[in-house]
């Protein structure tokens, strides 16, 4: 290493009096405080392509469905997946590194714990979202790439999943396994041709309207559109105003629709229309829809995947394959998900704790894996063994839209552009409307709450982050609470994002499960809050 030109640069970063930890979204805080921790990163990056012998590491400028003056960075492993977990506290050590020392210190553990051999190359793709901090953080990066030699590839505004879909690209071309053309024009090529298939021969649904949160999917669904054409897939875009400042994630996108269970402002919704919401950085999405009453109905990750493997399990079979199909959730799964899934589509579920890297790894133990989490986000991921089954199967009508259905689906990561294009093509298909793929099941009323405590780490959980270890006693309130109300279910998890917890309810009825997630957010407010205690529910 050239510990002369590392120690010069990092005099360029120096770092903030702040503890950083990678966690499931990589670094997430106020964005005033990262440049230290983008230069680290890219120290990082480089290091991780040399131990991958050279292969291209994809770096993410971004902070999702935060608020507009934070911002975050993530590393993505060659296969297009989350930074590998044994990684994670080589980040969080090298970003909390308080001395030029220190740093190099640290940077020498991870050569010297993998055997790292400096001489090889080493490739890094990365970009960024429309956040304004953006530039200046990238050009912090961009020194910590350039301190270790790494080749940098610069791939500037795009959604999380499609750089994410760009490293998966760089290291599978010329291969048996090659993913698609390692372009933001091929990836619109790739899902446009795959939805094109999709299509054919099925009347077209009414336009729906895409809510893209003020954030880079507004720009990128409309490039996409433009290519797939209207007649295709007729769309309404809105939450476009990526120029407006504190627009980003301001009351609009998934995060605000699932939490608050209305549309954004602004949003005037038909009876029986279709409308679905992306968040910050286009890797989460929501549909809902408003029934004759004018009555709001949220169709999130839960019914998504319900959606999804019941269409999958259909084409398998019509096709005549012998293929295993499975979910994934997490403990914010609507209980009448989970019984939807195992009772009527007869489908085995494993539920495991929040995070892409919990649900992409246990969707990956299935032949064909389908995971949501209920705020959104999610996927289906094909083994290399489903994948030649279904590409060597006779020909059928069946094959063919199952076929097409590996392309449309970005299996890298959950992608709102993607994930989009299965919930139509699975509609289009059966020629349903919103309120037909709802009354599938009926989900048990919920409500999800922030609480703003003074520390987040003193909250320990176990059982796919179902039951509360620590603070001691406090799960006993919330089973008190609970037991007092009929189809009641609470529990309590530490965000890994930001300095508060959740608290998520559910029961038998909207009064119910307001008064439960009001009680079990009080709990915790008065063991541990901080500022204002949460509000009563309207």
């Amino acid at each position: 290493m050239n510990s002369a030109q590392i120690t010069s640069e990092s005099g360029n970063h120096p770092r903030s009096d702040v503890k950083y930890t990678y966690g499931t979204a990589g670094f997430r805080t106020t964005a005033s405080v990262l440049d230290s921790v983008l230069y680290r990163v890219g120290l990082l990056a480089a290091l991780r392509s040399k131990h991958q012998d050279g292969k291209v590491i994809g770096v993410m400028v971004t902070a999702s469905h935060n608020p507009e003056q934070d911002n975050g960075v993530k590393l993505v492993d060659p296969a297009g997946e989350m930074l590998h977990a044994s990684w994670e506290s080589h980040a969080t050590a090298l970003a909390n590194a308080a001395t030029n020392g220190a740093l190099l210190a640290a940077l020498e553990e991870v050569v010297q714990l993998y055997s790292i051999d400096l001489t090889k190359p080493a490739t890094v793709v990365y970009g960024h979202d429309t956040r304004p901090s953006c530039p200046a953080l990238v050009a912090a990066l961009e020194d910590g790439l350039a301190a270790l030699g790494a080749k940098q590839l610069p791939a500037g505004l795009v959604t999380t999943p499609q750089l994410h879909y760009l490293v998966r690209c760089y290291n599978t071309a010329g291969t048996p396994e090659a993913y698609g053309e390692p372009t933001e024009k091929g990836y619109y090529q790739k899902l446009a041709a795959a939805y094109t298939t999709l299509s054919t021969g099925h009347k077209i649904l009414s336009p729906f309207t895409v809510d893209c949160a003020n954030g880079v999917g507004a720009p990128k669904l409309q490039a996409f559109s433009a290519l797939l054409g209207a007649t295709i897939l007729p769309l309404h875009i809105t939450g476009a105003a990526v120029s407006t400042p504190g627009a980003l994630n301001s009351q609009c996108g998934a995060d605000y629709v699932k939490t608050q269970q209305r549309a954004p402002p602004g949003v005037e919704l038909v009876p029986g229309q279709r409308y679905c919401s992306y968040d910050g950085d286009a890797d989460r999405i929501v549909y809902y829809f408003a029934d004759d009453e004018n009555t709001f109905h949220l169709l999130d990750g839960d019914k998504i995947a319900g959606l999804a493997a019941g269409f999958i399990l259909e084409l398998v079979k019509d096709a005549g394959l012998e293929i295993d199909v499975g979910v994934v959730q997490t403990a914010y799964a609507n209980g009448a998900s989970t019984d939807y899934l195992v009772n009527v589509l007869k489908v085995p579920v494993t539920c495991v704790p929040t995070g892409v890297k919990h649900l992409h790894h246990a969707a990956a133990s299935y032949s064909i894996g389908v995971y949501f989490e209920a705020n959104g986000h999610g996927t289906v991921l094909f083994s290399p063994a489903a994948l030649a089954t279904i590409n060597s199967a006779p020909a059928s009508p069946a094959l063919a839209s199952l076929q097409a259905l590996t392309r449309v689906i970005n299996q890298t990561v959950g992608d709102a552009i993607s994930d989009m294009l299965l919930v139509e093509a699975v509609l289009l298909h059966r020629q349903w409307s919103p309120k037909q793929w709802d009354a599938a099941y009926t989900d048990l009323p919920n409500r999800l709450v922030r609480v703003f405590v003074a520390d987040r780490y003193m909250f320990e959980t176990k059982d796919a982050e179902r039951v509360l270890v620590k603070p001691d006693g406090l799960q006993a309130k919330v089973n008190d609470a609970v037991a007092k109300v009929a189809k009641g279910r609470s529990f309590v998890r530490p965000s890994g994002t930001e300095d508060c917890v959740r608290v998520y309810a559910e029961a038998a009825t909207r009064e119910l499960a307001d008064q439960l997630a009001q009680t079990v957010s009080g709990i915790v407010f008065d063991h541990a809050g901080k500022g204002d205690k949460p509000a009563k529910f309207t």
